[in-house]
């Protein structure tokens, strides 16, 4: 009887260890099958003026441009903005299709023209499905472009913030280096190197 029991709590141990590293195995080649892409920059907003419905420097009022005028004479063009962050797990062979991602964590740093902006971290669970479906994860940014931009001249400050956050613009000039952490049985496994994340394909 002692026997015995000793056999089946090992075979039960033997038996949690195979469905835990199934499961950090399966976490991890899901984890592996993910892909980013760089989505529209949203919500760009320059010395307290939106750039939405603007396409150039001819568009903006005459209270607007006094209003950037002034803030750029004395020193400042804060901004903010948000970057959206396209995360999919596609539905191909190897791996569980069925099963979600939970990233525990994103650290990520944003370059503009290849240049470091800024850096930071998501720390709230993302969950991406695993049936090939697109999650949107906004990353909000807030800089002073103008201490990015150096003694640049106003008009070349004002076309690059028209090229990212305009009423055409796009994500192109940017880059998101991110290093994302999953959620296992084990608990969170950090990927070894940064993920370059740009607008033009999934990565």
């Amino acid at each position: 009887m002692k026997k015995l029991l000793v056999i089946t709590v090992i075979s039960i141990l033997f038996a949690s260890i195979h469905f835990r590293c199934t499961g950090v195995s399966e976490a991890i080649d899901n984890a592996t099958r993910l892909q980013f892409k760089l989505g529209k920059v949203d919500k760009f907003n320059l010395a307290g003026i939106r750039l939405n419905n603007i396409n150039s420097i001819r568009d903006f009022n005459v209270l607007d441009a006094a209003s950037l005028l002034g803030a750029f004479a004395n020193g400042r063009m804060p901004s903010t903005f948000t970057v959206n962050l396209i995360a999919k797990n596609p539905n191909t062979a190897g791996g569980s299709t069925e099963s979600s991602t939970l990233l525990k964590a994103l650290d990520w740093r944003l370059l503009l023209d290849n240049k470091n902006l800024l850096s930071g971290a998501i720390t709230t669970p993302i969950t991406i499905p695993g049936k090939g479906q697109e999650t949107v994860i906004p990353i909000p940014i807030s800089v002073d472009l103008l201490q990015f931009f150096g003694n640049g001249q106003y008009e070349d400050l004002i076309r690059l913030a028209l090229a990212i956050g305009g009423k055409t613009g796009t994500s192109s000039r940017l880059t998101l280096k991110i290093k994302p952490t999953i959620d296992t049985f084990l608990g969170g496994i950090t990927y070894p190197g940064e993920i370059d994340v740009i607008d033009k394909e999934f990565r």
